[in-house]
């Protein structure tokens, strides 16, 4: 049996001897004590000593793994550990002292596959089963075997409020929501995972913390910063004269040492003499946490063009670097991130020391959408005039926008992309975002034809990036996914008023965010997968995923570039991807509703078609509408 745990510098840590040693960082507090909760006895209340620079820690018989814990702040607020490994009662409950070390892994010998050769399913806990737990969601994993599935991306789940939300507004980063189980279901659950040959990844949230539950501003408002805003709260405070991250060594102040300071850096100098900030380090350290602690395969980063960070090096390089020295030694660390900027700098080959592995593609979601369903309203509007050459570009080279100005944001947006390999940027046709964006959640089964939505499967499940589906979309669930929440009242009228506002233009009813029967809708029905049409879709699918296994994935580690070869002004275009051994891999598409002559190279092995007969229609120089082609052509040498 294999025991993990990650050393972290603050919250509550067993140590060797049975003691437990609980240390916050709370620069604005004048006095805080640790109360220990329990139902049998009344509560004992513990001082904290000041160890410098705004920390404080406590060593201690009388805790123990299972214990309840607060703080008291100044002898008035009790709050949670922000570092807390588990709150079994929410965000306004008590932390429980947890031993990380009691679990028994059975999956020692795992390591993931390349990230190149990745299949990605995005699921949310609460609504991916009947459960909505860690442990029903380990139930569905046949399922997802079954279906060419070769990594599960789950939706955050940091401590948030209430017992339903889609995870955006954690607050407690290091505890799994005790709506969804334990911690140790979670594990189970990746455990689960790996002996089906599934990878585990795990969206966090570094741009912000929720809006209730969070009591940092109460005892270290330097967490947040004026200089910098998001759209969801407070911007976090990663900059000043911040050092390198050092594996194995930490940079808070030892009980007893007083290290210099800097009031101007607002970070504090570790032995090395280098300045570190420990807003970075909780980050730091949270993505190390569930790397380690939890043995997860990758990380998406949630909105990082809302992490802003002048310092040197960037955040989320520093997060990188800790990344692939550390877990990243060992086995392959997926990193992704989310970034509406475009910013090609931050991606590179998989396993770059300093770099993210890949980037949600919105790009080629937003083409697609716009000829899926013919919607090109707020951020589609930069996608409505050529949505086909658009949707070209993106499949070779990534980014549909590499420093154009962008009508929707009224500003130049992203980078060169063409540099990198079809493996940085992940396709979808759709995500958590961009159903719950709408005003009723509805998918795409819902806005577009069942031949058109096969057209676009069977275009980015054998593309050569990594594709990703949203729960239930390898069936065509009808289940909508609206956005939803349980804050407490006073919370929950602006939200649900801040609903109305942004569709106030939308013709019928929204959704209340925070009635209970909104989440309840959209709890995916399994007793739909093996029936029409349902069943139809779900085959597609999978025949899709087998072929990339067969065809696709030997392919890979010899895909040089892509190119956006030919288009035709109709709609019909064509994309190559050379091989390092001079082969090309063909890839011609007809996406309208009438025939259109055929551009590109048809020359090659057919590995895929939509359509029966295609030879046939190749020679009469016309691709069926709603037709997909993939041909692979071998050098003569070979």
């Amino acid at each position: 049996m294999t025991r993990r745990r990650h050393e972290m510098p603050f919250g509550a840590q067993l140590a060797p001897d049975g003691r437990v040693r609980f240390r916050l960082w709370a620069p604005a507090a004048g006095r805080v004590e640790l109360v220990l909760e329990s139902a049998a006895v009344a509560a004992r209340v513990l001082p904290l000593e000041k160890s410098g620079d705004g920390w404080l820690e406590l060593i201690t018989e009388e805790a123990h793994a299972g214990s309840l814990y607060r703080y008291r702040i100044d002898g008035e607020t009790l709050v949670p550990d922000p570092a807390s490994r588990r709150n079994p009662q929410g965000v306004h409950g008590p932390s429980e002292v947890v031993d990380p070390e009691a679990f028994d892994w059975t999956d020692g010998d795992w390591s993931p596959r390349p990230w190149r050769e990745s299949v990605i399913y995005e699921l949310h806990v609460g609504a991916f089963t009947p459960e909505g737990t860690f442990a029903g969601a380990a139930g569905k994993l046949e399922h997802l075997q079954r279906l060419g599935v070769t990594a599960i991306e789950i939706m955050p789940v940091a401590e948030f409020p209430g017992a339903r939300g889609w995870g955006y507004d954690g607050v407690l980063p290091y505890a799994p929501a005790s709506a969804y189980g334990a911690p140790e279901e979670l594990k189970s659950l990746v455990c689960a995972a790996h002996a089906r040959g599934i990878a585990v990844m795990l969206d966090v949230v570094y741009n912000h913390f929720g809006p209730e539950g969070n009591f940092l501003h109460l005892y270290a408002p330097q967490f947040f910063t004026g200089r910098h805003t998001t759209p969801w709260g407070a911007a976090m405070d990663f900059e000043g004269r911040a050092g390198a991250f050092q594996r194995g060594h930490s940079t808070c102040p030892r009980s007893g040492e007083r290290p210099r300071t800097d009031a101007r850096a607002g970070g504090s100098a570790a032995p090395d003499g280098q300045w570190h900030n420990p807003v970075r380090e909780f980050f730091i350290h949270n993505a190390l946490y569930w790397l380690e602690e939890y043995h997860l395969d990758g990380l998406r980063l949630d909105a990082v063009h809302a992490i802003l960070d002048s310092s040197e090096p960037h955040i989320l390089t520093e997060i990188a670097q800790a990344a692939r020295s550390g877990p990243g030694r060992e086995r392959p660390v997926y990193l992704v991130l989310e970034n509406l900027d475009n910013q090609a700098r931050l991606l590179g080959p998989p396993g770059g020391p300093h770099t993210f592995d890949a980037q949600w593609n919105d790009d080629c979601h937003h083409c697609l959408h716009v000829l899926l369903t013919g919607e090109s309203d707020t951020y589609y509007q930069d996608y409505r005039e050529r949505p086909h050459k658009l949707l070209c570009r993106s499949l070779a080279e990534g980014f549909a926008y590499q420093g154009e100005t962008s009508r929707h944001l009224d500003r130049p947006r992203g980078e060169r992309s063409g540099h990198l390999p079809p493996s940085a940027f992940v396709n979808f046709l759709q995500n958590h975002d961009q159903v719950g964006n709408r005003a009723r959640g509805e998918r795409l089964s819902q806005l577009a034809r069942a031949e058109a939505l096969r057209a676009a499967a069977a275009m980015l499940l054998l593309a050569p990036s990594p594709p990703m589906l949203f729960m239930g979309e390898e069936w065509a669930a009808p289940e909508p996914f609206p956005y939803f929440c349980d804050f407490e009242p006073e919370l929950a009228a602006k939200v649900r008023e801040g609903r109305l506002r942004e569709f106030e233009h939308f013709q019928g009813r929204v959704p209340d965010p925070c009635e209970a029967a909104t989440f309840a809708s959209s709890h995916l029905d399994w007793n739909r997968v093996a029936k029409p049409p349902h069943v139809r879709m779900f085959d597609h699918y999978r025949r899709l995923l087998a072929i990339r296994q067969r065809d696709i994935v030997p392919l890979l580690p010899r895909i040089l570039a892509g190119a956006c070869v030919a288009f035709e002004p109709g709609g019909a275009f064509a994309v190559d991807w050379r091989l390092r051994d001079d082969g090309v891999l063909h890839l011609l598409a007809n996406l309208k509703d009438t025939p259109a002559p055929v551009v590109g190279r048809p020359a090659g092995r057919m590995i895929f078609a939509t359509h029966p007969g295609i030879r046939a229609a190749l020679t009469r120089n016309e691709l069926a509408p709603w037709s997909v082609t993939w041909l692979l052509e071998r050098s003569r040498a070979r």
